[in-house]
């Protein structure tokens, strides 16, 4: 399985290169000629190394895993980190220890604020991806929602983060002051199940897989509110590269793009060989959980499967964020985001 990290394998060929010149420099001149000839070829074929770093190793990515899995990145040899915590990913990129974030373009707003100059150039997730969800046994949802959830407690992530954004903006949807008319826990995703057990939050905002696996150990019930559903497209996940990048080095972003096309047309057209691949990527899952987890992602229609980042589901994202109050300056589609590779 092609995954995380594949620089042994890399080394192990400049060795090998380095031991035929040698060899074939001692057999004299001619031979010589030829050992550079074969040094050059060498050069020439070797692949770029192109880092991907995520915020979470996440089934919403299913369709990188898939292209790196199935060998879609032709010419490059795409590598994935997990670099958990606030913007550790986009300062990735930043400082050039990777070569793209997964994430949202509101980062690359975030950026620019600050003078940097990064862009979106093919979508990973189109929706977003949170479920507001009830604790079990409580008080059964009503027909209307913001009636029912007006003085609930609820749990969400941290401020900053995305869900907490998209918990914030939906409420603002439906009439409710987050400030006046619900109780915001902010917490750790993982930290939500013993907080709805205990009693000490009414309503989780959560993503997969911890919600499926809440509601087969009956701590909470299906999703009241379907975020996927109810807020249509939405670039939740894009791949975020540096505007110099796509400038200097177009061939490598080209072929990027192609492969991630490629991911996400196997992903349309081959469920079940890729939910295979997602049982490599999360080995430690049950099974059962995982089928529910990617079969939810499906049916809420989690990826843009033409990889196109579009108007209608960036300027969804810009007002999530603004509303939040975390982007002040005004953004145009074009000052982050460029799908000139993916329709070119």
């Amino acid at each position: 399985m092609k995954r995380i990290k594949k620089k042994r394998k890399l080394l192990s060929g400049m060795f090998l290169g380095l031991g035929l010149l040698v060899s074939l420099a001692a057999c004299g001149g001619q031979e010589s000629s030829k050992a550079e000839s074969l040094s050059a070829s060498s050069s020439n074929d070797k692949k770029k190394e192109v880092v991907i770093a995520e915020p979470v190793h996440s089934t919403g990515y299913l369709p990188l895993y898939v292209a790196v899995d199935q060998g879609f990145f032709e010419g490059i040899e795409v590598t994935i980190t997990t670099l958990a915590g606030g913007g550790a990913h986009t300062n990735a990129v930043l400082t050039d220890e990777a070569w793209g974030f997964i994430g949202g373009p509101e980062h690359n707003a975030f950026a620019k604020a600050k003078g940097a100059e990064l862009r979106s150039i093919i979508n990973v997730v189109n929706r977003g991806n949170v479920y507001f969800t009830a604790a079990a046994g409580g008080e059964t949802p009503t027909e209307d929602l913001a009636a029912y959830l007006k003085g609930k407690k609820i749990a969400t992530g941290f401020f900053g983060g995305t869900p907490n954004s998209i918990t914030r903006y939906y409420l603002a949807q439906i009439g409710l002051d987050v400030d006046k008319d619900v109780t915001l826990l902010e917490v750790d995703n993982g930290a939500m199940p013993a907080i709805l057990e205990k009693g000490q939050a009414d309503v989780a905002v959560i993503s997969e897989p911890v919600l499926t696996q809440g509601i087969e150990e009956g701590i909470w019930t299906e999703p009241i509110v379907n975020v996927p559903q109810d807020l249509g497209p939405y670039a939740y996940s894009t791949i975020n590269i540096k505007q110099d990048t796509i400038e200097n080095d177009p061939e490598t972003v080209k072929a990027f793009v192609e492969g991630m096309l490629k991911g996400l047309r196997f992903v349309e057209e081959n469920p079940e060989e890729s939910f295979k691949i997602a049982q490599k990527e999360f080995p430690t899952m049950d099974t059962a959980l995982l089928q529910k987890t990617i079969d939810r992602s499906y049916e809420d229609k989690l990826w843009e499967f033409s990889g196109e980042v579009t108007k209608e589901s960036v300027e969804t994202n810009l007002a999530v964020v603004k509303n939040a109050g975390l982007l002040e300056r005004e953004t145009s589609y074009e000052e982050i985001v460029d799908v000139s590779f993916v329709k070119p």
